[in-house]
C-alpha cells in the first residue's frame, strides 16, 4: 500500500477511536451534567462539542476549495450554552462528524500535497489534517477528564483502567508479535 493511502487509513482510525472515546464518555453523563460547568470561564461538555461540530464543518465542508474559516461560522457562538438538549447536541455533534468523515473519505493520496487555506494561510491538506489530529483529541481529552470527574466513582474506564497495566502488558506480551495499527484491539474493547 502506497505510504500516503497508508496514511489517509491512519487518521480514519485514529480519528474514529477518538470519536468513540468521546461518545463512550459522553454516554455515561446524564442530561444536566453535559451542561455543567465550574464557573463562567470553564466550558461545559456541551460547549466543546459545539465548539468542535462547528470547527469541523468549518473546515471539512469544500475542504480543497474554499477557505476552512467559513464566512458563515460563528465561532464566538460555539463558546455559549445555548443548546438546550442533549438530543440537539448529538445531532450537531454527528452532523460535525459526518461532515468530516465524508472529506477525509472522498480524498485521494495525490491531493494531500494540494494548498488549502485557513484564514488565508496556506498549508498542505496533510498539514491541515494533521492540524485537526491535534486539535480534535486534545478536546476530547477535556471532554473525558470532565466526565470522569462529574461520574466520580460511577465511571467506567475507556482505557487501561487504574492499577491494571500489569496484566493489560501481561495480555499483550502473551501474543506474538503482529503489525496493526494500535487502535484495532481498543475499539473492540470499546464496543
Amino acid at each position: 500500500m502506497e505510504t500516503k493511502n497508508i496514511y489517509l487509513e491512519s487518521v480514519k482510525k485514529q480519528m474514529l477511536y477518538y470519536k468513540t472515546i468521546a461518545d463512550k464518555a459522553i454516554d455515561q453523563l446524564d442530561e444536566d451534567q453535559l451542561f455543567f460547568s465550574t464557573n463562567e470561564d470553564t466550558n461545559s461538555i456541551a460547549v466543546i462539542m459545539k465548539h468542535m461540530a462547528g470547527n469541523m464543518l468549518s473546515r471539512w465542508t469544500d475542504f480543497l476549495t474554499t477557505d476552512g474559516e467559513k464566512e458563515w461560522r460563528k465561532r464566538d457562538e460555539e463558546f455559549e450554552n445555548n443548546t438546550s438538549t442533549k438530543a440537539e447536541l448529538i445531532t450537531l455533534w454527528t452532523k460535525g462528524w459526518n461532515c468530516f468523515f465524508n472529506a477525509i473519505n472522498s480524498l485521494q493520496p495525490e491531493q494531500l500535497s494540494q494548498i488549502i487555506y485557513i484564514r488565508n494561510e496556506g498549508q498542505t491538506a496533510l498539514d491541515a489534517i494533521n492540524r485537526q489530529l491535534a486539535h480534535y483529541p486534545y478536546h476530547i481529552g477535556q471532554i473525558v477528564f470532565c466526565a470522569k470527574m462529574l461520574k466520580k466513582t460511577e465511571w467506567n474506564s475507556l482505557s487501561i483502567p487504574k492499577n491494571k497495566s500489569k496484566d493489560y502488558n501481561a495480555d499483550k506480551f502473551s501474543k506474538e508479535k503482529s503489525l496493526k495499527h494500535f487502535t484495532d484491539d481498543e475499539m473492540n474493547k470499546l464496543k
